[in-house]
């Protein structure tokens, strides 16, 4: 948490870049680096090749944003139902909220077990007891209904008071996205690989950094409360295991896009640092206590002062750097949100890779 900030209403980015300029692209963005020795830089996201060195590796979140708000009603009242997380048990953690009349929403509270919510196509959600214990988020069933294919006829993107109208779903997917069989994905979008183009993709590639996929499925976050997440469905492939230890044996650094993909990877990794293969739920909350194993930067968005991802930030980082990077971003006019612009944490540098070994050549007579 950083005290004593606040986010000047004019540095809320209310549409994406592409729609801010003329002929700009999803990465027209603007990169703050927060280097591990203290420095802060600032650069445009293109540059982003030349930030990063040769076997570094990305780790990116392939989870698809789903159009997870539904129109509703209790009775006669109007609701709008977030559709945040499949259970195992086919059951959905919901939260329902109120329509403002702009177009987004405001909380609401928490109706009781075995209330009823009408949503369009004649499909009815029961709710039922609060997930965790609390109250924002319940469980609930929904009786004889595709639920991701429900989504995807009568749903659109979740979005907040901040930005300025709807967006079609397709602002809300990276580049990363892969839409799985069963139809999984996120809530809200994994924002920090939005900026990513297919180019600039092959430019990293290029310069010798490598991308490694995992997925998490990203829950309904609490805009209001700022909450810690709650246990999200996580997978790291063995592959991404095998290529993240490899990279860090040869002093490779690896850089998590986004709070997701280090709370994925972070729930894989052992003690000493070691990443397995794995999948399941996580409740991991990284904070500076527990630290961080895996990881050694995180290329993420612009977080309000009050969010619970900053204590993840700070694990990196540490307190006075991540301070210093926010008052400079500040200081600059950075855009918030997931519209707007990026932060590069790096922690303390591991140094470079090893340099390539040289084989010397041998002549062996009479072959």
């Amino acid at each position: 948490m950083i005290t004593g900030m606040r986010v000047p209403d004019a540095l809320h980015a209310r549409i994406p870049p592409e729609q801010r300029a003329p002929g700009a692209g999803r990465d027209a963005v603007r990169l703050l680096v927060s280097h591990g020795d203290g420095a802060v830089t600032h650069h445009a996201f293109g540059e982003l090749p030349g930030v990063l060195r040769a076997g570094d590796v990305l780790v990116v979140n392939t989870s698809p944003t789903l159009p997870a708000a539904v129109d509703g009603r209790i009775g006669d009242e109007r609701v709008v139902v977030h559709f945040s997380t499949a259970g195992e048990d086919g059951r959905w953690a919901v939260e329902l909220r109120s329509p403002d009349g702009r177009g987004t929403t405001r909380p609401r509270p928490g109706p009781a077990a075995g209330t009823r919510v009408r949503l369009r196509g004649g499909v009815v959600l029961v709710l039922e007891e609060g997930v965790g214990g609390g109250e924002r988020l319940r469980w609930a069933r929904v009786a004889a209904a595709d639920v991701p294919g429900h989504l995807l006829r009568y749903g659109r993107p979740i979005r907040y008071a901040y930005t300025e109208r709807d967006q079609p779903l397709a602002a809300y997917q990276t580049v990363f996205a892969a839409p799985g069989a069963s139809g999984a994905g996120s809530a809200e979008m994994p924002s920090a690989g939005r900026p990513f183009t297919a180019e600039l993709v092959a430019r990293l590639v290029a310069r010798g950094v490598q991308f490694a996929p995992v997925t998490l499925h990203t829950g309904v976050s609490s805009a209001e409360a700022h909450e810690p997440p709650y246990p999200e469905w996580y997978e790291v492939p063995g592959p991404t295991a095998w290529l993240v230890n490899a990279a860090r044996a040869g002093g490779g650094r690896i850089v998590a896009v986004g709070t997701t993909a280090v709370r994925a990877l972070e729930s894989a990794a052992g003690a000493s640092g070691t990443v397995c293969a794995a999948r399941g739920w996580t409740d991991l909350v990284v904070t500076p206590e527990r630290g961080v194993r895996a990881v050694d930067g995180l290329l993420t968005g612009l977080h309000e002062p009050e969010a619970s991802h900053l204590l993840m930030l700070e694990a990196i980082a540490g307190r006075e750097p991540l301070r210093r990077g926010y008052a400079e971003a500040l200081d600059a006019g950075y855009l918030w949100h997931e519209f707007g612009d990026a932060h590069l944490i790096l922690g303390p540098d591991p140094g470079p890779p090893c340099e390539a070994r040289h084989e010397t050549q041998v002549t062996y007579e009479g072959r």
